[in-house]
């Protein structure tokens, strides 16, 4: 019999990638959206519609899963209000099922001053209200792990690749149209990046071996730690163009910071931008071994790929 797994989000970039990776892999996948959202589910995936933050129905939906990815995610300004819930969520739903629950982590749970090399043992000292969330959501999931739960994060730089709502689509390419690119930080320091397409293939692969990691398992994933001027050149490169560089708006970001929410929340997080670090994924090679890694020119060529073909998806359907 195939494994069976429930993502947590499948209509969002990260789930529903995730699920499309765990299909063809060979395991039965149940997508879990919002009411209304089936249509954003992947094909081939069992679809339930239900309100994540419906413990009770979250946790039937995910009787029989061996896995669980959570790949939930609130609007950005809404963090405070439904992030832990919704972590409560998926690991209740984890702990009835006696499933294996996993979750991509990111880098928000290291505040300012960042350390420049992140691997599993760095100590965690959030500087933003988004960090402190973060540490929360991974502490509540080590709990649960000492109750007999299995827990699996994996820890990666800023995605890409998958289509929008990165940085790479809302900033970095916003008026490519006009010949520039915008970069949030200083051009030479050095950015911890993260393809989605190969970070599903590690959830997959990470998700087979569960059995053989300990109760609460964390890995760092190491994407492209490259500096702004590598990421922007080989943008350039992939456009064949010729791209004026600018820096992005920070001062008016912070300045509208205190009557603009979604201001105050980017403010809180500039620093990520502005301290270099990279993540050592030592321990994940030892645990996998190659870890898959697509050069950095193929990868944002395929990136740019997949937003061309969403704006013309976009255009089809409201034709």
């Amino acid at each position: 019999m195939s494994s069976r797994v429930l993502v947590l989000g499948a209509g969002g970039r990260v789930g529903h990638m995730a699920a499309e990776s765990f299909r063809d892999a060979g395991w039965t996948v149940t997508s879990l959206v919002r009411p209304g959202r089936s249509a954003r589910a992947p094909a081939g995936t069992e679809v339930v519609e239900i309100d994540a933050l419906d413990h009770a129905a979250v946790s039937a939906a995910a009787r029989g899963a061996d896995v669980i990815l959570h790949a939930l995610n609130p609007f950005y300004t809404n963090w405070s209000r439904f992030a832990l819930p919704l972590a409560y969520s998926a690991i209740t739903a984890a702990e009835a099922a006696g499933a294996t629950l996993m979750f991509p982590g990111n880098l928000y749970n290291y505040g300012s001053p960042m350390p420049p090399v992140i691997d599993e043992t760095t100590p965690m000292r959030p500087s933003s209200r988004k960090g402190q969330l973060r540490v929360a959501m991974e502490d509540r999931m080590a709990e649960a792990t000492e109750r007999g739960m299995r827990a699996i994060v994996l820890r990666a730089g800023d995605f890409y690749g998958g289509g929008r709502g990165s940085w790479l689509d809302l900033v970095l390419l916003k008026d490519i149209g006009r010949g520039r690119l915008t970069y949030p930080g200083p051009i030479d320091l050095m950015h911890e990046w993260a393809y989605l397409p190969d970070l599903v293939s590690v959830l997959v692969h990470l998700a087979g071996m569960r059995e053989a990691l300990p109760a609460f398992a964390t890995f760092g994933f190491p994407g492209h730690a490259v500096t702004g001027r590598d990421f922007t050149t080989t943008i350039a490169r992939a456009t064949s163009s010729k791209l004026q560089i600018k820096r992005m708006t920070w001062w008016l970001i912070h300045a509208l910071r205190p009557i603009v929410p979604l201001c105050r929340e980017l403010s809180e997080m500039a620093y990520l931008w502005n301290e270099p670090h990279r993540i050592d994924g030592s321990k994940l090679k030892a645990a996998i071994g190659d870890v898959p890694h697509t050069p950095l020119d193929d990868a944002l060529a395929r990136a740019l790929q997949d937003l061309r073909a969403s704006a013309l998806q976009d255009l089809r359907a409201s034709a």
